[in-house]
């Protein structure tokens, strides 16, 4: 058993070690602990490409599997990531050696957001697409800021840096901490200006309920500073109810009529989404961002937002935003062949779902949209969405669905069945199959789709790299 008065940063650290090094967080902050000099080391149970040739790049090295010995020569501070479980047997050496301890978000406040203006996008959707645009308006304008992010950002080719300027960007995830800290991780970051872009029930493997989500948001709002900010999107009643408790001021956007912050003369195409922002009913400025969708300019609204409370012109705001450069797998187009557009996307929330396809149908208007999902999250592995993602597709020409995979880890009366959702699919009148092969998938694309299609990968996963897969047959 870890003891509680080790979790803690010692006064002098000069190695630290990661224990699950390769996730996409503890990756990034490994190379900002090596950017900022410290000796560092990790160890995963999965050691494999990008993140282990990356680590390997910045000279961290790093142990496959899990075992005592990975903590000699000692460490002076070990940092345990969310996937390590208090039977993880580096996580017994851990206790046994009395080192000291601390979480990713604590890590990652302690030294890189504790001297900054925290600036913190929390919410069931478009944290990782605001907190890029926001990192990347920031660092268009020369602000030079610190962002920890959990996608790529193409603009940087990274989701991770130190920053020299003042601000520090943190999407906020409400996941849990670690195993001996199960509050999210949001509380960790320090929040200044905070964003809430929607609150709804997922992570069904930690929460219980939306009760349960709704309890872990007012932790947010109740530390935010009285001198602080929250930015909530009101379209959502969830948000507003939650942020009714706010002890700072509250900046509420959407397109909700009577809102501090609202769009008008909205235009979707396939290369950009342009609208009108307006600020108490007075027009603010013209914006645009080469991204399709309404939920892409509700996330440009609340980067304007935030950015407006910093001081930052309307025209900075435009031309940052204009340039964004885009997020990978956020509607990323992979490769077009034989006039087939192959989207990479992370949607796998109902909602998400929805969304997305809607701004692909409306961004490819009169063109056959083909969905390919994969439920692969703890939560759309479970029948939890089971009949809610019967009404997200109807923006598809046609829908496949990907048995989803390691169900043994779930009850059977929990478990989602692909084979139903394609029957109910079937049903309301769309298209829809389900394969349990991935080769199968790509073979059924092979011989139906035709120059003109879009074909939109949905998955929170690396669904076994269809996309280049995908794009190679297209090209054969």
């Amino acid at each position: 058993m870890l003891d509680p008065d080790l979790n803690q940063f010692p006064s002098e650290v000069h190695h630290i070690h990661l224990m699950g090094v390769c996730g996409t967080g503890m990756g990034a902050l490994a190379g900002m602990f090596k950017e900022a000099g410290y000796h560092v080391s990790g160890s995963d149970a999965n050691v494999y490409p990008p993140m282990s040739d990356f680590l390997a790049s910045i000279g961290v090295s790093v142990t496959s599997g899990y075992a005592p010995e990975n903590l000699s020569p000692k460490p002076d501070l070990v940092v345990v990531g969310n996937v390590i479980t208090r039977k993880n047997p580096e996580a017994v050496a851990l206790a046994d050696l009395s080192l000291p301890y601390v979480s990713f978000p604590q890590a990652l406040s302690h030294y890189f957001i504790v001297d900054k203006t925290s600036l913190v996008v929390a919410g069931t959707h478009g944290k990782t697409t605001i907190s890029s645009l926001l990192a990347t308006v920031l660092f268009r304008a020369g602000l030079t800021p610190g962002f920890m992010i959990g996608g790529l950002v193409q603009a940087f080719g990274r989701n991770y840096n130190i920053g020299a300027g003042s601000y520090f960007v943190a999407e906020g995830d409400e996941y849990d901490t670690a195993f001996f800290d199960k509050g999210p991780k949001f509380l960790h970051y320090r929040p200044h200006i905070a964003i809430i872009t929607s609150i709804e029930f997922d992570h069904a493997d930690i929460y219980a309920d939306l009760e349960a989500v709704k309890s872990s948001f007012r932790k947010l709002v109740r530390i935010m500073p009285p001198d602080g900010c929250l930015v909530a999107c009101f379209d959502d009643p969830v948000v507003r109810e939650v942020v009714a408790e706010a002890g700072c001021d509250v900046v509420s956007y959407g397109e909700t009529s009577g809102l501090d912050w609202s769009l008008e003369d909205m235009r979707i195409s396939a290369a950009e989404t342009t609208f009108r922002a307006r600020r108490n009913d007075v027009l603010f400025g013209d914006f645009g961002l080469s991204m399709p969708g309404r939920h892409n300019a509700l996330n440009c609204l609340a980067v304007i937002a935030v950015l407006e409370r910093l001081g930052m012109s309307s025209e900075d705001m435009a031309g940052g935003l204009k340039s964004f450069e885009g997020v990978r797998r956020r509607q990323e187009v992979r490769g077009v062949e034989r006039g087939v557009t192959v989207i990479d996307d992370f949607a796998h929330h109902p909602t998400s779902v929805r969304e997305t396809l809607g701004a692909l149908a409306a961004a490819y208007k009169g063109r056959r949209l083909v969905a390919v999902f994969e439920p692969r999250t703890n939560s759309s592995r479970r029948r939890v969405f089971q009949e809610a993602y019967v009404a997200t597709f109807d923006s598809a020409g046609q829908v496949i669905v990907m048995e989803p995979a390691a169900l043994e880890n779930i009850p059977p009366a929990e478990r989602f069945s692909a084979a139903r959702l394609v029957d109910d699919l079937c049903r309301r009148g769309l298209d829809a199959l389900y394969f349990s092969d991935t080769g199968a998938i790509i073979d059924h694309l092979d011989r139906t789709v035709s120059s003109g299609d879009v074909v939109a990968i949905l998955s929170n996963g690396g669904f076994e790299n269809i996309h280049t897969r995908l794009l190679e047959r297209l090209r054969a």
